[in-house]
């Protein structure tokens, strides 16, 4: 092994390595703290500079991770954040947690990731551990990556070390956080395999080494996958048992009662988040290099993408078996504009589509989020930014046409919700789940 990986594997075991990390948001702040929790010195770099001066006051600014650890971390020396990236070359290990969005024509957009690279190179200097963290297709880190940081003279797996491993974050899951998830490491050569193994290792319950940062990268993008191919069967299967006057639900949690052979999947709106709308494209680009169709993939996307649009028809449906009107003029409130229950994040929300539709058929769209003040500014949805949550009343609710719950927030009363609402549009079960009268709500 070259003489500095033993330089570096000390420092690590003896918590003195200092540990930068690109990106403070949904990922990199939460893999901040974790590596401060473990005794590690921690230099966060973002190029928000209002987000770095609100954690330097020890303040979050992400509703589901709390301010004290930050405090904490301030307080015993072992986190500061900055936009200054000259000073990449403080850090002993570099880990790389920024988006990796789709273009319009839904192609990988690798620009932060990129830009990132680049910056890191600039300051790069021998004995630096180098992971990206960023899901995208298998390859990247070799391809895209390593080329850019061996431009500088310095050759990976002699001089410096280049490791991926992917985010698994799930924002707002009180069983699972950044410490209990098994960490996935893969790296370019022994050496920086072993020495991003025994960095995650000091902060995480337990790593998961792999070939190669290839490997690595496909796991993640294995897992969002299966996700989003069975969230898929459940929408088309809620589609047909609609049809029959089967209650996909029902049929969902007595099929969950077999201990093997079946695992639960639950339909929806409308893909949203940083990951299952997204990772499973990034292999259908990179498949086509290898004259690869990815057919299954492709066609779980068109289901899931056709949703929103299934859950406006019903809407209109039931509009006009109640009321005997359609969408043009009618006064809708969607309920729940974040992506999942219970956390802020809006990142490629099926609310944003609904709303669209709506409004696209004549309808005046509000929205409900306990979460989720005003809507934030959007590439895909410009038109949206600045709207502001409107409030539950009993008479604000009864004065709208239909309400429609897109988000399961718990914050929510459903049970007055369905006692208020003209017509209620249930795309999660809650209401039943909640125990609330049914008589006005129809599921989609």
């Amino acid at each position: 092994m070259p003489p500095s990986i033993e330089t570096l594997l000390a420092a690590i075991g003896e918590r003195r390595a200092r540990v930068g990390i690109i990106g403070l948001g949904y990922v990199g702040l939460p893999l901040a703290l974790a590596m401060c929790r473990a005794g590690f010195p921690v230099l966060g770099f973002d190029i928000d500079e209002r987000r770095v001066a609100l954690l330097n006051r020890g303040e979050s600014g992400i509703e589901h991770i709390p301010a004290e650890p930050i405090r904490e971390a301030l307080a015993a020396g072992r986190f500061e954040a900055t936009a200054d990236f000259a000073r990449l070359g403080e850090a002993d290990a570099v880990l790389v947690c920024v988006p990796t969005p789709l273009t319009r024509q839904r192609e990988p957009d690798l620009s932060y990731v990129v830009a990132s690279t680049r910056v890191i190179a600039a300051a790069l200097r021998p004995g630096q551990l180098v992971v990206l963290e960023s899901t995208t297709w298998p390859g990247t880190t070799l391809e895209v990556v390593k080329p850019i940081l061996e431009a500088t003279g310095l050759l990976s797996g002699r001089d410096v070390f280049l490791a991926f491993s992917p985010e698994r974050e799930d924002p707002g899951n009180a069983d699972f956080g950044t410490r209990d998830i098994p960490k996935i490491v893969g790296g370019d050569g022994e050496a920086a395999l072993a020495l991003a193994d025994a960095l995650y290792g000091a902060a995480m319950a337990r790593t998961v080494p792999v070939a190669s940062p290839s490997v690595a990268e496909a796991v993640k993008l294995t897992e969002n996958i299966f996700r989003s191919v069975n969230i898929a069967l459940v929408n088309e299967l809620k589609v047909i048992y609609e049809a029959m006057g089967i209650d996909v639900w029902e049929v969902i949690e007595a099929a969950k009662t077999k201990p093997f052979g079946f695992m639960p999947f639950y339909p929806g709106p409308g893909l949203g988040g940083h990951c299952i709308p997204i990772d499973p494209f990034y292999l259908t680009w990179k498949a086509r290099e290898f004259d690869i169709a990815t057919r299954f993939i492709e066609l779980a996307g068109e289901i899931n993408t056709a949703m929103p649009r299934h859950v406006v028809d019903r809407l209109a449906e039931a509009l006009d078996l109640r009321f005997r009107r359609g969408l043009n003029g009618a006064r809708i409130l969607v309920v729940g504009i974040a992506y999942k229950k219970n956390v802020e994040d809006t990142r490629e929300s099926a609310s944003f589509r609904l709303i669209e539709l709506l409004e696209g058929r004549g309808a005046r769209a509000d929205f409900h989020d306990p979460h989720v003040a005003v809507i934030p500014k959007t590439r895909e949805h410009p038109t949206l930014a600045g709207r502001r949550s409107a409030a539950l009343e009993p008479e604000r609710v009864a004065g709208y046409d239909a309400v429609l719950v897109a988000t399961d927030h718990d914050a929510v009363d459903y049970r007055a919700l369905a006692l208020h609402a003209r017509l209620a549009i249930d795309t999660r079960n809650v209401f039943a789940r909640a125990g609330a009268d049914m008589t006005r709500v129809v599921k989609a």
